[in-house]
């Protein structure tokens, strides 16, 4: 089957796109929480190509290459600014490997860029520093053949602005999310509807959020961006539960918790407790899905058979749907004719 572009498969139904790669490097072991950069590309290549595949065999459209926070700024604090390009490639070439391997249609590649964490609206040379990082960047994602750029988790306008400029410049299609933080606005002041109208405006393919609320927190703005924007839009949740007094996961509290926290909040690594099951996603998917939102996913915390769930919800059959839950033969909880009674009719005990 001919490889279909992002922006022909938005055409004939929902994308679905499968990030999260951060938190779950790092619960398999292969990254650092806290400065948290991707540098399993160079030492790990195994288990980062693991990851993609198991993204893309539940469901995911798209091979998103793991350069999240791979940008000259993180590098240089980390001390590694030398591997920087290097790193960038590497994510690249083997998400386009993994690509390859689709067994039905060959998966899109995804370039990545973000927020900074550099960028300032009162200092003019860091938007100077901002587009140099991006710009680099892009170019070697168009360099190393990618389909399309995601530039994600921007809390500034100006800084996604200026993103999605780097990615015309190079003549790839982009997909811009915002992450919105608590006080439910940008950062420079601008609505998330009006942030998203506005990059719409200026030539992005798809627009919406990504990460740091939950399905519960997030859905509310996504109804907003979906009644201001036309066109394609995308939604990527994290998978636990934030509420309206605590709409990100950088404040959720666990009323729960038996020990002293050595963070301070328990972001980024007490979030367990508070996940979001895959029957709530899947409500969440089917909600987004109903209002018109084009691209869905899932964002830091979500795992593969999470994405799976959003996936089958919106009509999609994933490579690894063949291992979706089913309870019939399950020793205590089926219904085949051949289980024991004795055993089934204990299941209110057990």
């Amino acid at each position: 089957m001919t490889k279909r572009s992002l922006e022909q498969r938005l055409q004939e139904g929902p994308v679905i796109c499968g990030e999260g790669y951060l938190f779950e490097l790092e619960r398999r072991g292969y990254l650092q929480a806290g400065s948290f950069v991707p540098e399993v590309a160079l030492d790990n290549p195994q288990a980062l190509k693991q990851t993609y595949r198991d993204y893309m065999l539940a469901g995911s459209d798209v091979v998103l290459a793991f350069t999240y926070n791979a940008h000259r700024e993180k590098m240089r604090i980390i001390g590694k600014e030398d591997l920087l390009e290097p790193l960038n490639r590497q994510a690249i070439r083997l998400a386009k490997e993994v690509a390859k391997e689709h067994p039905e249609e060959e998966a899109l590649v995804a370039g990545n860029i973000s927020n900074t964490n550099l960028f300032n609206p009162d200092d003019p040379s860091s938007k100077e520093d901002v587009r140099a990082i991006f710009s680099e960047m892009v170019r070697w994602c168009k360099e190393e053949g990618v389909d399309f750029v995601n530039g994600e988790t921007f809390y500034y306008y100006e800084e996604a602005k200026i993103a999605l400029e780097e990615i015309k410049r190079q003549g790839l299609p982009a997909v811009i999310t915002f992450g919105l933080m608590g006080e439910n606005v940008l950062r420079d002041g601008y609505s998330v509807e009006e942030g998203c109208q506005l990059l719409k405006e200026h030539g992005a393919l798809v627009v919406g959020m990504n990460c740091f609320r939950g399905p519960a927190t997030m859905q509310p703005y996504m109804e907003k961006i979906r009644k201001n924007v036309e066109g394609y839009v995308g939604a990527l949740p994290i998978p636990y539960r934030t509420t309206e007094e605590h709409p990100t996961f950088f404040n959720l509290p666990d009323g729960g918790c038996s020990c002293t926290l050595p963070t301070e909040t328990t972001f980024p690594t007490s979030l367990d407790p508070l996940y979001c099951n895959r029957y709530e996603l899947a409500a969440w998917a089917k909600e987004a899905h109903d209002i018109g939102v084009n691209y869905l996913g899932l964002c830091c915390g979500a795992s593969p058979s999470m994405l799976r769930e959003v996936a089958e919800t919106v009509g999609r059959v994933a490579v690894n749907s063949t291992y979706s839950p089913n309870m019939d033969k399950h020793f205590m909880f089926g219904t085949d004719k051949s289980l024991q009674s004795h055993i089934t009719s204990y299941k209110t005990k057990a």
